[in-house]
């Protein structure tokens, strides 16, 4: 079999934020997504249930052989990273080096705010990487019910995701942040929500674009991109329910994936 796939991968559709990226800056590329929606949300668990979840994940793609992984997961990223780059040889990357870089540049009065799952903002990963990059102030917040409110279609102002939003940001629009990393590949799904509460002089970091762009920077510099016309075929894979993942994940992608996402069992 040719390496000739992205290998793109995250707890349920979050990491969907970055295959859109992907499809916009890479659209030759064919793509391998599993989501482990049996399992979602991975940002409550132990660290070592994260990282085992993680390994589990990854050995389900490198079936297919990509020529690179993208971990479209805040949490996996900042806990799983380094274990995760033994088992391949292949590029594999992650999302919290590329946002912090994104968010270290875009801050204009140097208060950076953060917003991840529990395991992620306890982690320090994001704030250690900023930090190591210029001297800001950041100021984190985990967001436990951001995910499984994505994972169920609540979105808008209109549903309860609006009030938890007002309170899970309150620390940062107090802290006068300008910029704030959405650590979670499910959290650009809430955008037009946190545009709306933080306001247009705010700068949202989508932690799974920034993840994207990394991955194609790296596929250019080490000259791993498709020779070919054009993409010939995406593949889908979730660990629960096609159908909810099925509709929600068309929508976002703006593409019709009936018939075209599989059930798997893993670990």
């Amino acid at each position: 079999m040719i390496k000739d796939r992205i290998a793109v991968f995250d707890s349920g559709l979050g990491g969907l934020t970055a295959v859109r990226e992907l499809f916009s800056v890479l659209p030759r590329e064919n793509i391998v997504y599993f989501g482990d929606t049996a399992r979602v949300p991975y940002g409550t668990r132990s660290v070592d249930l994260i990282r085992r979840f993680a390994r589990q994940d990854l050995e389900f793609l490198l079936q297919y052989e990509p020529k690179a992984v993208l971990v479209a997961c805040g949490t996996m990223s900042a806990v799983a990273l380094e274990d995760l780059r033994t088992m391949t040889d292949v590029p594999v990357i992650g999302v919290v080096s590329p946002a912090a870089q994104a968010a270290a540049k875009a801050t204009r009065n140097g208060k950076i705010g953060i917003l991840g799952t529990a395991a992620t903002i306890q982690s320090g990963a994001y704030e250690a990487e900023i930090r190591s990059l210029r001297p800001v102030e950041v100021i984190s917040r985990s967001c436990p019910l951001f995910v499984p409110l994505v994972e169920n279609g609540y979105v808008g102002r209109e549903s309860i995701a609006y009030s938890v939003a007002l309170d899970y940001t309150a620390l940062l629009r107090e802290a006068g942040v300008d910029t704030v990393i959405l650590g979670c590949t499910h959290y650009p799904l809430l955008r037009p929500l946190l545009g709306e509460i933080f306001g247009e002089n705010v700068v949202l970091v989508d932690s799974g674009r920034e993840g994207a762009l990394e991955l194609a920077n790296v596929l250019y510099r080490q000259n791993l991109q498709t020779q070919k016309p054009f993409a010939t075929e995406h593949l889908y894979f979730v660990t629960d329910e096609v159908d909810h993942f099925t509709q929600l994940a068309g929508m976002f992608l703006n593409s019709n994936l009936e018939g075209k996402v599989r059930k798997v069992e893993i670990g």
